[in-house]
């Protein structure tokens, strides 16, 4: 253990997954969250955009790399490796769920560091991507803990899931009093959890929500009591917002019925199969086509019309297809919708453009060459906010699907093999899912817009260099 300087600034990274920002703002409204409530008002409060895939794993690299997951190589929890590099059996199929965890460092790209490389002394909780972080920086690690986790997740126990929230919060203030830590990341997964079991505003949620209170309640008086509150910066964030399902589309199945031979989670060991279905969150799916036929790489959809406009006219009749989104290149993405028509989306240099072919599917019009903050407020109202910048981020990534699925409200698309029956959801661009609190304990100087923004900012807060190409921009 080395020994910090008190009045060394530091940054610690609480995250709420799954929290909504309407959620947690009743929760502090209603009195039951005093330690957030105070920070609230003494620091500053704002709602930002996630990711999309807006599901756990992918959703954290804004954090922890300060980019956005698929050009860094994570398309979401569960995608197919057409190149068969990254895993090569069986069949390339990718899980994040389970063992398939501890492959996610390995998957991502080799010049993507994380802030723990930078920070000079970490502490790490549920942090899904530990590069750059000691063995020693690292909470619930160990091989005992990690069979607990995977039973309690096969289990489908909400409430183990909020005792392991409560022992790791506990122990992450403890080590950040302990050795004044630069920098934390700390998850807690029970808001979450409760969630996708009971609904995102259920008394469960809040009870989740309360330990992380707890938590910020206890740093906040060690942090006093050592002299160093004011050279503290704490932030509570989250992945990724929920919202209500109904309605649970087998979309494995439904394609099955089709007639093509289907890969799908959680059994990938079929002969030859032609589709990979690989569903998020679960209201996001890739569809991987072709496989026993065609080269090992995207070809990009005007390539696949011939074989699979079929299966594209397919899934958007299903009412539980919101977006069909099409890769193209490198530099765009097409979006189909069943009634409100076709447009592209498409990036250069930087530059945002949206062009409508025969309709309107995001709602905001005819968009030029926009930069990263006015394609942001131009979508900040929408049914899809940053719906630009995110898809030309999916686009720009090879690992994506030739056809991806954003699942309609109300519905998801995997109804079978979850253990916690989901009453919520969540992965879909829509703005349920996509809007996520920040909530600080000091004012900041500029307008958080997206979870990108929260790594530069704690190097910033820290006093180290940004390095060149984050996507997000310091709010200090």
């Amino acid at each position: 253990m080395t020994l910090r300087d008190p009045r060394s600034p530091s940054v610690v990274v609480l995250l709420a997954d799954g929290a909504r920002p309407d959620t947690l703002a009743a929760a502090v409204d209603a009195g039951e969250l005093p330690a957030i409530a105070s920070m609230r008002r003494e620091g500053s409060s704002h709602t930002i955009t996630s990711v999309f895939p807006s599901v756990t794993g992918p959703a954290y690299t804004p954090f922890l790399h300060g980019r956005h997951p698929g050009p860094i190589g994570l398309p979401a929890l569960r995608w197919f490796d057409r190149a068969r590099k990254t895993r090569s059996w069986p069949h390339g199929a990718r899980s994040y769920v389970g063992i398939g965890g501890l492959s996610i460092d390995d998957d991502v790209a080799p010049h993507a560091d994380t802030i723990f490389t930078h920070s000079g002394g970490n502490v790490g909780s549920l942090a899904c991507f530990n590069r750059g972080l000691l063995p020693s920086e690292r909470l619930g690690r160990s091989a005992g803990f990690l069979l607990s986790l995977l039973g309690t997740h096969l289990r489908g126990d909400v409430a183990r899931w909020h005792q392991i929230d409560r022992e790791l919060g506990d122990e992450a203030a403890h080590r950040i009093a302990r050795d004044c830590t630069p920098f934390a990341f700390c998850a807690f997964t029970g808001p979450d959890k409760s969630s996708h079991a009971d609904g995102h505003d259920a008394p469960s949620v809040r009870a989740a929500l309360r330990t992380v209170d707890d938590t910020v309640a206890a740093l906040r008086a060690d942090a006093e009591r050592a002299g160093r509150w004011d050279r503290m910066h704490l932030w509570i964030v989250s992945d990724h917002g929920h919202s209500p399902v109904h309605q649970h589309e087998d979309l494995a199945q439904v394609v099955a019925d089709w007639g093509p031979r289907v890969l799908a989670h959680p059994w990938v060991y079929g002969r030859r199969p032609d589709v990979a279905v690989m569903v998020s969150g679960n209201a996001m799916a890739h569809l991987y086509v072709g496989l026993a036929d065609r080269p090992r790489a995207r070809l990009g959809w005007p390539a696949l019309t011939a074989k699979w406009q079929w299966m594209a006219e397919r899934l958007l009749d299903r009412p539980s297809v919101d977006l069909l989104l099409l890769p193209i290149d490198a530099q765009g993405c097409e979006i189909r919708t069943r009634t409100r028509g076709t447009a592209r989306v498409s990036a250069a240099n930087g530059r945002y453009s949206y062009h409508p072919i025969d309709g309107d599917p995001l709602g905001i019009g005819e968009q030029h060459a926009l930069d990263a903050q006015d394609a942001w407020d131009v979508t900040s109202s929408s049914d899809y906010p940053d719906a630009l910048v995110q898809l030309a981020a999916l686009a720009a990534t090879p690992r994506a699907g030739d056809l991806v699925i954003s699942a309609a409200r109300d519905w998801d698309l995997r109804s079978r093999w979850e253990p916690i029956p989901h009453r919520s959801t969540h992965g879909a661009l829509l703005r349920e899912h996509m809007l996520v609190p920040l909530v600080t304990n000091h004012p900041i100087a500029r307008r958080p817009l997206r979870t990108v923004d929260v790594m530069p900012s704690a190097l910033s807060a820290l006093g180290l260099p940004v390095p060149d190409g984050l996507d997000g921009q310091s709010f200090y």
